[in-house]
């Protein structure tokens, strides 16, 4: 059932423009937005490391843990306003991406695993903004959000970041190359895939030219910098990037590395681990604590540099004179396992550790609006940013569960969060093609899970019967299951997920888009497939 934001159509707005950043796979316990006076230790469970909330510590490596790897998001949070318990409504990048920019849950929107296109008939934000006269930018580092996806609805321009020259050929395969061999092989098969010229220089940029150890975010800041300097029109902007640096493969630059890796391990040991969630989860190979402190260290070195690109956005928007004039948003779509729970990787589970995301608001009415602990969803983006800028798109609003969380709306604050994982992400078949016999472990995961969150409770269940609750204050890593000692806050729980949705049943597996064999690639290199 969906909820609306309440607005009466009255507009709070002291922006223009809005520039909203994803940083994918950033979680919020990996950021450095919490102060030290909020620092929480789950206590209740008899431990002394700190609440997922909080920047991860390596006990092997407590000082260079506590590095902030998120100077510039920590600086807007201290400027503007700061959403310390913001939740995604699933743990992977295209149903997110489908629930903020249409303001619905995944089983409403019907974007998951199994339908992988977001339908025709879906009003979307960009679209809001484009039919308000406004100009629609859009910049993605991620395979998924591209009009191959149908993400494209509303966009004046979507490039790709990782291109330096648009164009549907994906010269990935030339990147993923692992020798001269393999990349001399891959040019020649793919230079004729379109225009030879326009492949050869995507090839030129992403072997010689891209800065190393960068994912697309050079390229796209530098392009939006660009973009704000040479547009021909003063019209108000909405501006979209997605910038993908935290997503495995993590290979930041070098100087990064240093910053966040343990004295005792050098930049080549922590970049040669094998880095394949699918395989690591089907056990084909095994990681080691101390290879899973590494690669938490590489994991916030990713997030500092994106973090650093995060900061040119908002200098080039000053240079441009429209930082005054822009609400500008930074959030995680998603969350990222390395090692917790014994996962690697972002899929099968709806664990806070992939649900629980940064988010950042600066601008107009969120310019000094300090810390929010009140509990809010990334679908709520979409009625805050239009009811920001004083828009009202009725056709957005009749089917978005959004609700505004402008600090001057009547809309009533949510007392719980939910998510879905419709349809596994690979499915299990495709990991027997890949893997043949898999753990059963992995098998249990061909399922569909809903989970609702309190500031008190969590409980997950699955339409195969699992079930789990997790009392959040003295239970903050979701490690012991109460639901056999609960059950009548079972039934509670279990009675509200089916009155947010309709009850369990099997998900879909129809309307796979069809996808071309260079994203087929790329996507696979992101673990996907």
């Amino acid at each position: 059932m969906s909820e609306s934001n309440g607005r009466d159509g009255e507009s709070h707005s002291t922006v223009r423009n809005v520039v909203f950043v994803v940083l994918d796979t950033a979680r919020a316990r990996s950021v450095g937005i919490q102060s030290i006076a909020d620092e929480r230790t789950a206590v209740g469970a008899g431990r002394t490391e700190t609440s997922p909330t909080l920047v991860d510590r390596d006990v092997s490596s407590v000082d260079r843990a506590n590095a902030n790897p998120t100077p510039t998001l920590s600086q807007l949070a201290d400027e503007g306003t700061a959403f310390t318990n913001a939740f995604a409504t699933a743990p992977w990048t295209l149903p997110s991406h489908a629930s903020f920019f249409t303001g619905m849950f995944p089983s409403e929107h019907g974007t998951h695993g199994g339908h992988t296109c977001l339908d025709d008939d879906l009003r979307t934000l960009p679209e809001a903004f484009a039919d308000a006269g406004i100009r629609t930018i859009g910049v993605s580092n991620n395979t998924w959000i591209t009009e191959e996806f149908g993400f494209d609805r509303g966009f004046d321009d979507l490039r790709k970041g990782w291109q330096f020259i648009q164009s549907d050929a994906d010269m990935g395969a030339v990147v993923r190359g692992e020798d001269l061999r393999e990349k001399i092989a891959a040019a020649r098969n793919r230079l004729f895939d379109g225009n030879p010229f326009v492949n050869a220089a995507n090839i030129l940029y992403s072997e010689l030219l891209q800065p190393t150890g960068d994912d697309g975010a050079a390229r796209s800041t530098d392009w939006i910098a660009d973009w704000l300097t040479d547009r021909e029109d003063d019209r108000p902007f909405f501006l979209f990037c997605n910038l993908i640096e935290p997503h495995v493969q993590y290979d930041p630059p070098k100087e990064y590395a240093k910053r966040f890796l343990q004295d005792d391990v050098s930049f080549e040991d922590a970049t040669a681990i094998r880095q394949d969630p699918r395989a690591y989860d089907c056990e084909d190979y095994d990681i080691s604590d101390r290879e899973f402190a590494m690669l938490r260290g590489l994991y916030r070195a990713e997030l500092a540099y994106v973090d650093h690109h995060v900061g040119r956005l908002r200098a080039a928007l000053e240079a441009a004179g429209e930082w005054d004039d822009t609400l500008f948003v930074v959030c995680g779509d998603h969350g990222e396992h390395i090692g917790e729970h014994g996962f690697f990787g972002h899929q099968y589970n709806l664990y806070d550790t992939l649900l629980h995301v940064p988010l950042v608001c600066h601008g107009g009415p969120f310019t000094g609006g300090g810390r929010r602990d009140d509990l809010v969803q990334l679908l709520d983006l979409p009625a805050t940013m239009l009811e920001t800028v004083g828009i009202d798109d009725p056709e957005l609003r009749e089917q978005w569960s959004s609700r505004s969380v402008h600090p001057n709306s009547d809309t009533e604050p949510r007392h719980a969060v939910f998510a879905e994982y419709v349809s596994p992400q690979p499915s299990i078949d495709r990991l027997e093609e890949r893997f043949g016999e898999i753990p059963n472990r992995v098998r249990e995961f061909d399922r569909r899970l809903r989970a609702i969150r309190t500031a008190e409770y969590k409980y997950v269940r699955g339409d195969d019967g699992f079930e789990r609750l997790h009392h959040v204050p003295s239970d903050p890593l979701e490690e012991t299951d109460t639901s056999d000692d609960n059950p009548q806050r079972v039934r509670e729980f279990s009675r509200r997920l089916e009155e947010q949705f309709e009850p369990l049943s099997e998900a879909e597996k129809s309307g796979e888009v069809a996808m071309r064999e260079g994203t087929q690639e790329r996507l696979a290199d992101l673990g996907y497939l």
